[in-house]
């Protein structure tokens, strides 16, 4: 970790640097593929901790995840506002 950003290590050498706000970045999408058992515990830090969350990528669908591709997804906002999605099966 080095300045504004905290570093992640992944596996398979992929790395994530998280900056706290206000950083000037502009807006963005990420995607993650996760089991069951992950998304699960996910889902529930995000409803104990009163994140707003939705179903769908528009953000119209308040308080849910989706039932797509034969998984389930939730997408929520990082502090800066990036957008992130979990989801259990890849897409068809």
């Amino acid at each position: 970790s080095w300045g504004p950003f905290v570093n992640i290590q992944l596996a398979d050498g992929v790395l994530l640097q998280f900056a706290e706000p206000p950083v000037e970045i502009q807006m963005q999408h990420y995607a993650f593929l996760v089991d069951d058992e992950l998304f699960d515990r996910a889902y529930q830090r995000l409803r104990d901790g009163g994140v707003v969350h939705w179903a769908d990528p528009q953000m119209r669908r308040t308080g849910e995840i989706n039932h797509e591709h034969g998984g389930r997804g939730v997408y929520f906002k990082d502090p800066a506002g990036h957008a992130i999605e979990l989801i259990t099966r890849p897409y068809l």
